[in-house]
């Protein structure tokens, strides 16, 4: 059996909270074993040391590529203290209790956009993961720590090790950690020079945030997660939930597409916005001169389906707003704060889920799972150059018609193909969704104007494809439609502008279509 005492190596490039855990160590006569910068900030602190090179008795060569891959690091990690301990013996290894390591900042390195393949290559960690994996194999007898957070924990059990089922988590949670990051290092080099816009190799890191009761319906298991390393508080992933039943996958759902389609319009108007969706569709959108305004213009575009849906707002939530929520049967509000009023106000319904989000985390990927493998694309970005924007029809748009055309683009952006969306005074006055011709969503949206009580005289119509036919410009001008803002493409453009051009109509061109299946 191995008596050496009880060693603590330490070789961290996130040196959060590192003299704290070294003082608590050696409090307890654990002795430290140590490289380079962890080294150095642990002598700067006045605690004893141990070098890797005076432990082994081999120098660090070749600036720094080999210190800790040693017979005498790697024998004290993995030798299994019951029946390796003669060998240990044999040879003069002693036995490395606790692995405190974390790895060279690969991401953060390749991410300077100045940064050379050779500057890669020599943030790429080699002794690092082997430690950790090490360890991580070998948690029977060695306790492995690859995260600050940590730390608190490790402190606390000491001058013990965490028990069992706390050392074989950490070991899951090690084994997580180099995953990741031989993920990031692969998935770089793979694409580096690659002129290819899509990655050849794509790793995903995810970490499960929450479980839920379950997903689309009751039998199915369903948990959020996110990406390792991302802002956890970004996001309706990471929003917080300030009161309210738990959140469920059908809400997250259609709090994303709420809150995603707000940003778009808030990005087109610069105004107090409001979305209102409904199974992943928005039911109303509007701007106002606040909150309030923008909600109850929201609301007016389809009473009846947000009975039971998402608001997401671009402004703090006040009394006055509150007090107009409250009167509606709602499952989530999302907004980036509430005042302690409106709070009060909104806790009077105690299965309402209030939900804070602070942080927009637009995703990298849209990536979607198919049977026997995976669709990745790019997050689809709402066009708005306005100098891309083409007039085709003989008549140009008037500055009012023009805001209404951008603000029904930003609109139609969120809603299923085929969409159609008639808005006017920054207002969604009618939705055609998801039907399978257009005219079919261009008439929908038509009959959904009307049973709201609008008049569409003088509205804008957006459609996020071409027109193929010019049946929906017919029918647009049959209830007063005043102008047109679409992708154009089709081989028909040409009587689709002459129907608008016969109605007096202005027409936009986007040159871009915002398709969402």
């Amino acid at each position: 059996m191995n008596t050496s005492p009880a060693t603590a190596l330490i070789s961290v490039s996130d040196k959060t909270g590192l003299i704290e855990l070294a003082e608590a160590f050696h409090r307890c006569g654990i002795r430290l074993l140590s490289t380079g910068g962890s080294a150095q900030a642990i002598e700067d602190a006045g605690l004893p040391v141990t070098r890797v090179s005076d432990h082994t008795g081999f120098p660090e060569i070749m600036n720094g590529r080999v210190k800790t891959l040693h017979p005498k690091i790697h024998g004290g990690i993995l030798g299994r203290r019951d029946e390796d301990g003669p060998v240990m013996a044999d040879h003069g290894i002693d036995g490395i209790d606790w692995v405190v390591v974390n790895l060279y900042p690969f991401a953060q390195t390749v991410a300077d956009p100045n940064c050379s393949w050779a500057q890669a290559i020599e943030n790429i960690d080699i002794g690092g993961p082997a430690m950790v994996r090490a360890a991580a194999k070998n948690h029977q007898d060695v306790c492995v720590v690859t995260d600050p957070a940590d730390y608190a924990d490790i402190i606390k059990a000491l001058p013990e090790r965490p028990n069992d089922e706390a050392r074989q988590a950490l070991a899951v949670k090690a084994f997580a950690h180099t995953a990741h990051y031989d993920g990031q290092v692969s998935q770089w080099l793979a694409s580096h020079n690659h002129e290819a816009a899509m990655p050849p190799i794509l790793n995903l890191s995810l970490a499960q945030t929450a479980s839920l009761r379950y997903g689309e319906n009751p039998h199915q298991k369903a948990a959020v997660y996110q990406t390792r390393g991302a802002t956890p508080s970004g996001g309706v992933a990471g929003g917080k939930q300030i009161q309210g039943k738990p959140l469920s996958f059908n809400n997250l759902l259609d709090a994303d597409a709420a809150w995603s389609a707000l940003q778009r319009i808030e990005q087109t108007t610069g105004s107090a916005s409001c979305v209102v969706v409904k199974h992943t569709n928005p039911c109303g959108a509007a701007v106002g001169e606040d909150g309030l305004a923008a909600w109850e213009k929201a609301l007016a575009c389809d009473p009846t389906s947000a009975f039971g849906g998402i608001v997401a707002l671009s402004v703090k939530i006040d009394a006055p707003l509150a007090a107009a929520l409250s009167e509606r049967f709602l499952e989530v509000v999302i907004a980036p704060a509430i005042d302690a009023e409106a709070s009060a106000r909104l806790a009077e319904k105690p299965n309402l889920r209030v939900v804070l989000v602070t942080e927009n985390a637009p995703p990298m990927m849209d990536i979607r799972a198919i049977e026997g493998g995976f669709l990745v694309q790019q997050p689809d970005q709402l066009i708005t150059d306005v100098d891309a924007l083409s007039v085709v029809t003989d008549r140009a748009p008037s500055p009012g018609e023009h805001n209404d055309l951008l603000f029904a683009w930003a609109a139609v952006r969120s809603l299923r193909s085929n969409a159609i969306v008639y808005a006017k005074d920054g207002q969604t006055l009618g939705l055609g969704v998801g039907q399978m011709s257009r005219i079919d969503s261009a008439n929908f949206g038509v009959l959904k104007s009307q049973q709201a009580g609008f008049d569409l005289t003088g509205s804008a119509m957006a459609s996020d494809a071409f027109f193929p036919f010019a049946d929906s410009i017919e029918a647009a001008a049959r209830v007063g439609v005043s102008c047109i803002i679409q992708p154009g493409g089709s081989k028909r453009d040409n009587e689709v502008i002459a129907a608008a051009n016969a109605a007096g109509m202005a027409m936009v061109l986007t040159h871009h279509r915002h398709f969402k299946h």
